[in-house]
């Protein structure tokens, strides 16, 4: 059969039956491998963009986390700090007590002390006051006797 223009129906479908061919050895070696790369690399691509966005959400969740622990532990750190004046006043207070204990109680054994000493300087001043009061009776006893024997002694020569 022939055509004008001498084109050859024949030679056309070869022509189509070559490309349908060739289109299809074309999209079974190369579409088929090269859309399940393309497919693989997008479900990988999108794995890592999910993981990523639910690290992202995590970390947002973990954020607000620690910042209400933050305004705990602030919180925390005041309590205890209310607690450590409050231990430390009690600490001094006590200290301060004993220290003034142990004052009143040195104080009262020096007062003690002072007064047994008083006491034994009073009791010697007593002895020496005594011992000098029978050592100027003595005297004056000697005395006295020496003066009433000449005051006898002279009244008897007079007589």
């Amino acid at each position: 059969m022939n055509l004008p223009l001498n084109i050859d129906l024949q030679q056309i479908l070869l022509h189509l039956l070559n490309f349908a061919v060739l289109s299809f050895g074309l999209y079974l070696l190369l579409y088929n491998p090269i859309k399940k790369f393309i497919k693989k690399r997008e479900d990988y691509y999108r794995d890592l963009d999910n993981k990523a966005e639910e690290k992202l959400k995590k970390a947002e969740e973990l954020e607000s986390a620690y910042k209400k622990r933050l305004e705990n532990v602030e919180s925390e750190i005041k309590e205890i700090r209310a607690k450590a004046a409050e231990e430390t006043k009690q600490a001094t207070d006590a200290l301060l007590e004993n220290a003034r204990e142990q004052a009143a109680k040195i104080v009262s054994q020096a007062r003690e002390a002072a007064q047994k000493e008083r006491e034994k300087i009073l009791e010697n001043a007593q002895k020496e006051i005594a011992s000098m009061a029978v050592a100027a009776a003595e005297k004056l006893l000697s005395q006295s006797a020496t003066d009433t024997l000449d005051q006898f002694l002279l009244s008897v020569k007079k007589e």
